[in-house]
């Protein structure tokens, strides 16, 4: 199993800025892509952010240009810088980690798809 622990939520006002942190830890034995995602209430999960192995990048429409994602893969530790917030990016931040298969092992350990706890990301007007 895969262990991600999201931080860095909170209240700001419009026009500020946040940054979330996520730290993976426990059974990780490549990781493929790590993300953001958000839902606020009465919509669905979407997109924010997503970093894959290779340092490719991409964004929801929404946040480009105002978000960035980086990573420390030292860490296993995913970034998501949020300037220019505006009260519309208020949400459950989800932190996302997608794993290949094992090499030698695929039956046995399968790719698989972990999701964080959220944190709260309230902007205010």
């Amino acid at each position: 199993q895969v262990q991600l622990v999201e931080s860095g939520g909170g209240l700001v006002q419009s026009g500020g800025s946040l940054r979330l942190s996520c730290a993976a830890s426990g059974s990780i034995r490549s990781i493929y892509a790590m993300g953001w995602y958000r839902q606020a209430p009465g919509k669905q999960r979407e997109l924010v952010a997503r970093i894959y192995s290779e340092g490719i990048t991409n964004y929801g429409d929404s946040v480009k240009g105002r978000f960035t994602i980086s990573r420390d893969t030292a860490k296993n530790t995913v970034y998501l810088q949020m300037d220019s917030l505006k009260p519309e990016d208020t949400a459950v931040y989800y932190c996302n980690l997608d794993q290949r298969p094992s090499v030698l092992y695929p039956a046995l350990y399968p790719a698989s798809n972990y999701w964080g706890q959220g944190t709260q990301v309230t902007v205010s007007s």
